[in-house]
């Protein structure tokens, strides 16, 4: 290969809700080459293969070398730049769904640092390669895919374990637990108590280790799982936005506009209008 490249998949249409692969992909950079400052609408995680760089999120930078891995979360103002003298090469895969987000709390990761280095680093490396190798527009390979991205995970989780193995965080537990019982009862009409109780704390407490671990309150989180359950629903299912309202736990109408239009800076029905236009393009 040339002492510059880059390889990389991108998944143009996906049936998995629960986890899917957005992209992955292989890059030698160039000297000093960046990318950023900017957003990504998934989780991307990056392994430096080779070379080193620089990872700047949150206004704090991050010096990185071979065996280091590095997070992004959807929205996060990110920038990303090759060293000037030996520029890294790195893989990368970016994923969203329903469970990311419960699956990246599992990680070696926290809202203070959003990096890694791998103690099983050639284990991680052969996971994260796998998945591009899988790469392909079948749906055989979408299953490969998102098969080896749960290998990756688990992976990850294990470097996660080895870094407390005679501790278990229980902070981020109660957030998993409470993530779940969100997942399975975001149509119902639950309230925060409703959450911390059947995760066994106080509702004061939940918060904080929402803020801690997520870095949005427990009401948020509900706010915006429940949106992004609408907007799949818009997209997918022929549901009025009056019976869309009631599935994700919104039982009135116009209350539910306007926290869809807060969320996503247009009403339900505009937003509606904006999908059937593309589909109608295509």
């Amino acid at each position: 290969m040339p002492s510059t490249y880059k390889q990389s998949f991108k998944q143009n249409y996906t049936d998995n809700v629960e986890l899917s692969i957005f992209n992955c992909g292989l890059q030698s950079c160039e000297r000093g080459y960046t990318w950023g400052p900017g957003v990504r609408d998934h989780y991307l995680i990056h392994y430096v293969v080779d070379g080193k760089g620089t990872y700047t999120v949150n206004n704090t930078v991050y010096e990185l070398r071979a065996g280091d891995i590095f997070l992004a979360k959807p929205s996060q103002l990110i920038t990303y730049s090759a060293d000037k003298e030996e520029p890294w090469e790195y893989y990368w895969v970016g994923f969203n769904g329903a469970c990311a987000n419960k699956l990246v709390l599992q990680l070696p990761f926290r809202e203070d640092m959003p990096t890694h280095h791998c103690k099983n680093a050639e284990r991680v490396k052969k996971a994260l390669f796998n998945i591009f190798l899988s790469r392909g527009p079948e749906p055989r390979n979408e299953t490969l895919m998102v098969g080896y991205l749960y290998l990756f995970i688990a992976e990850l989780m294990q470097e996660a374990m080895d870094l407390e193995p005679h501790a278990s965080n229980s902070s981020s537990q109660y957030v998993i637990n409470a993530i779940k019982y969100i997942q399975f009862n975001y149509s119902h009409d639950i309230s925060i108590d409703d959450i911390a109780k059947a995760v066994g704390v106080s509702r004061s407490h939940l918060y904080r280790v929402f803020m801690s671990n997520v870095g949005q309150s427990p009401i948020d989180y509900l706010t915006s799982y429940r949106i992004s359950e609408a907007c799949f629903l818009l997209k997918n299912s022929q549901l009025s936005i009056a019976e869309i309202a009631v599935s994700v736990g919104f039982f009135d109408q116009f209350y539910f506009s306007r926290v869809f239009k807060k969320s996503k800076g247009v009403p339900p029905s505009k937003y509606l209008t904006s999908i059937n236009q593309e589909k109608a393009a295509r």
